[in-house]
């Protein structure tokens, strides 16, 4: 083998972890809720991909690998510390937006309020719901990456879906009122 093409191959591993470790922070993030653990996890999943970049078969597969070694990270932690959550931590970053004032407010409580649904999800259902809808990868992908059964990923994405829909329904009529009377 050439050792030139070697270091190259080094380099464009390293080049792509640095590129995804932003999508492992928020996708950690979505999945703990807290800041500090999520940068932890992150940190941990990219330490652990280096220590282990010769597991790595092809280069191409390096998201769904790195989203792997998270998803074990994060299990890894629940089984060290089985603690909640307070997800009242995550703080809600201001959105550059072209529209009005009230336009910015109704998107900032719209993600809000699925931010906290999603955070009412049992965990199996929060990571396959992130994964699949915020991370757009395949069911197949996600199965690899929290090693069950692609079946699984269907059932528990539907169950989310379903969990997700019923607490945003529920919570609609309390939101209009509360709207209607800060208005007045």
């Amino acid at each position: 083998m050439n050792i030139f093409g070697l270091f190259d191959g080094q380099r464009n591993f390293i080049k792509r972890l640095e590129e995804n470790q932003g999508r492992l922070h928020r996708l950690a993030l979505s999945w703990c809720h807290n800041r500090a653990l999520a940068e932890d996890l992150a940190q941990e999943a990219l330490s652990k991909a280096i220590a282990k970049a010769s597991q790595l078969r092809d280069l191409e597969s390096l998201e769904s690998w790195l989203f792997g070694i998270l998803a074990n990270c994060l299990n890894d932690h629940y089984r060290r510390y089985k603690e909640s959550l307070d997800i009242d931590e995550v703080d809600e970053k201001h959105l550059a937006s072209d529209g009005t004032p009230e336009d910015d407010y109704q998107q900032s409580e719209m993600v809000v309020r699925v931010r906290r649904a999603i955070a009412r999800l049992p965990v199996g259902q929060r990571q396959v719901v992130t994964l699949v809808d915020l991370e757009e990868l395949s069911y197949m992908d996600v199965a690899n990456i929290l090693e069950i059964p692609v079946g699984t990923v269907m059932s528990r994405l539907c169950r989310a879906r379903q969990a997700l829909k019923e607490i945003l329904l529920e919570a609609q009529p309390a939101q209009a009122a509360s709207n209607i009377a800060r208005f007045k």
